[in-house]
């Protein structure tokens, strides 16, 4: 066997099952050495946020365990990718290094420079897809050219041949003669500590593989049968939860699509249920779709005449949506749910959103920041598209003008109350009937609640009916 390794340079592809690059370079007869880079500088303004360096931390102490279990080793380093990777290479004598891709334009760029450089050093460059059902070119319209709907781009990957049965779990690795120097992980400091909120993660995750296979065979055993009505509903236990795992790359789409179709050809998920969950996996391929052929799809509206949109600035606004201090329960849950566990149940993202966007008049951009720094399953891809979707400023996003009202959206989903519970302890003595408006109940009710408006619990920051007029009156300067 040849001595010259081959390096593998992980990014968000954090396991051992399904794992392209690794597969590959374990096949290969050579040693396997693999490297994770903590590149904070390339990134700029999508450097990790405080949730994700939480999760990162946790991920890469659980990767690390696995790959000792097959005999390899994994190794830090820190400092910009583009000059580790091929220093880190001629350190190694390697034969060639291996990584799955990314498919921002920024990552992209990056990674062709590498790719170049490494091919300069005589080595094997190669990258393969890791984090996709289908590749973004392989899922284009008749002529071509990419979606800018999802429904149509749903039905036309569901015509295609596939998606590609998953790879086995890599088992044994072959590490290479000698010491290599590596960084220790407690020194890089990821989670933050000002302020510690990360009590409430601990209680909530089990980052790495192993946590996402767990968490995925739950959902398949029980919440997959009625997760067409129940993925709506924050105070059921009703969606799958694989998103940070998903975003960190601890357990593939592949593998989900496998495992899911797997359960509903045995008859312990039913179809419609699957289906709708297996779409909302293709949501996201859409979503990096859009990143793909969208150089500034993080940063700038799809739909170019939002440009001009009259976005205020408030800071006192802002900062009460992100306490979830604006006074409509439902939303306060969701922005103290997020805060809480690093995550927001999807439907409440929707109503947290239009609030902040239309009750506001805040632009998207402020939201996107704020979730990219607060959410576990902060990706550059769902959360740009998240956000245009909110806006109404991005394909297939929803039309400005749908203002969702957080009453009657607490009424229909959290009916009994019990998210808002949850979340805003200040109202766990409000009876059903109220809880989503507070300021209009009555005098005893609110008395025997223990709820003095404006006191105990905020005034709501903003009148809806109002404030509806407002958004709609600043949408006409722009159609």
């Amino acid at each position: 066997m040849s001595q010259s390794p081959l390096i593998v340079w992980f990014r968000n592809d954090l396991r051992r099952a399904d794992n392209p690059a690794l597969r590959a370079a374990a096949n290969a007869g050579r040693p396997v050495v693999c490297l994770f880079v903590l590149d904070d500088e390339t990134p700029g303004d999508w450097a990790l946020g405080g949730a994700a360096r939480w999760w990162l931390h946790a991920s890469l102490g659980a990767f690390s365990s696995d790959l000792e279990k097959a005999g390899g080793r994994l190794i830090l380093r820190r400092g910009r990718a583009r000059d580790v990777v091929p220093a880190f290479a001629r350190e190694m004598k390697a034969a060639g290094v291996y990584w799955n891709r990314r498919y921002d334009v920024a990552g992209k760029a990056e990674d062709g420079e590498i790719k170049e450089t490494l091919k300069k050093q005589d080595l094997d460059a190669r990258s393969f897809n890791g984090a996709l059902l289908y590749e973004p070119w392989e899922i284009v319209t008749g002529s071509g050219g990419p979606y800018r709907v999802f429904t149509p781009f749903w039905k036309a990957l569901r015509r295609a041949e596939g998606p590609k049965p998953p790879l086995p779990a890599v088992t044994k690795l072959q590490a290479p003669k000698g010491a290599i120097k590596s960084d220790v992980l407690d020194d890089w400091a990821l989670p933050p500590t000002a302020p510690d909120w990360s009590g409430g993660l601990h209680a909530t995750w089990t980052p790495g593989e192993t946590g996402a296979r767990k968490r995925l065979k739950a959902f398949l055993a029980g919440p997959i049968r009625t997760y067409g009505e129940d993925r709506n509903r924050p105070d059921r236990a009703g969606t799958s939860m694989l998103s940070p795992h998903l975003r960190f790359g601890e357990i593939s789409p592949r593998t989900i699509w496998a495992e899911t179709v797997g359960a509903m050809e045995a008859g312990d998920a039913p179809d419609g249920e699957a289906e709708k969950f297996l779409s909302e996996v293709a949501w996201r391929e859409f979503s990096y779709s859009l990143l793909h052929y969208n150089e500034d799809f993080p940063e700038e509206p799809l739909q170019k005449k939002f440009a001009a949109f009259p976005w205020r600035q408030d800071e006192a606004h802002l900062n009460a949506w992100r306490r979830g201090r604006t006074g409509y329960p439902i939303v306060d849950a969701g922005m103290r749910q997020l805060w809480e566990t690093g995550w927001m149940h999807n439907r409440v993202r929707m109503i947290v959103g239009s609030f902040l966007v239309k009750h506001l008049l805040l632009h998207w951009r402020e939201g996107e920041d704020w979730f990219w720094d607060t959410l576990v399953d902060a990706d550059l891809a769902n959360n740009a598209a998240g956000w245009q979707w909110i806006g109404g400023c991005g394909a297939d996003a929803a039309p400005y003008f749908r203002i969702f009202n957080p009453m009657t959206q607490g009424d229909k989903f959290d009916p009994d109350g019990a998210y808002v519970r949850r979340y805003v302890p200040e109202l766990r003595d409000m009876p059903a009937k109220h809880i989503h408006q507070p300021w209009d109940a009555p005098a005893p009710v609110l008395e025997a609640a223990g709820v003095i408006i404006g006191k105990t619990y905020p005034a709501p920051i903003v009148d809806h009916a109002e404030a509806r007029k407002r958004a709609l009156a600043a949408y006409e300067q722009i159609k």
